[in-house]
């Protein structure tokens, strides 16, 4: 159960759900304008934010339907770094959307890199985009789903 916010408290946690068992953490060299860009672009609602007194973001919750992705920028006493450059994807995130078409316009609109335009893959619609911080998304509509 999410723990209420106190005044003191810059964390923010604006959702009742359970944390999931499997969350992906991403690394951006900006961490404050990749929250802005995973809000406008793909939809994502911010879940909480641990900001400094000058509003950077350190570490934040973003949710999708009952998914969870981290965000912070990366720190090498903890052994972590952004990505400088874009490069071999290591990893693709793989999201489920109503509409793939919409969601393509959205994500093209502000400023995300789409890489393959929305297909027909089997039985269902895809496409993947590139953020910023140049970590790969899978966008996928069942078959089941209607545009």
């Amino acid at each position: 159960m999410a723990r209420p916010a106190s005044a003191d408290d810059n964390v923010r946690v604006t959702d009742p759900l359970p944390f999931p068992d499997v969350v992906p953490y991403l690394y951006y060299a900006d961490a404050t304008a990749a929250l802005d860009f995973l809000v406008e672009a793909f939809g994502f609602t911010e879940h909480s934010a641990l900001r400094d007194d000058d509003g950077i973001v350190w570490n934040a919750q973003l949710r999708t339907g009952t998914g969870l992705v981290m965000i912070g920028p990366g720190m090498s006493e903890f052994g972590t770094a952004a990505i400088d450059v874009p490069g071999p994807a290591t990893c693709r995130i793989h999201v489920l959307v109503d509409d793939v078409d919409a969601h393509c316009a959205r994500s093209r609109a502000a400023g995300a890199t789409i890489r393959d335009e929305p297909m027909d893959h089997g039985d269902v619609r895809i496409y993947l985009a590139v953020d910023p911080g140049h970590h790969e998304w899978i966008f996928t509509q069942s078959a089941e789903t209607p545009a």
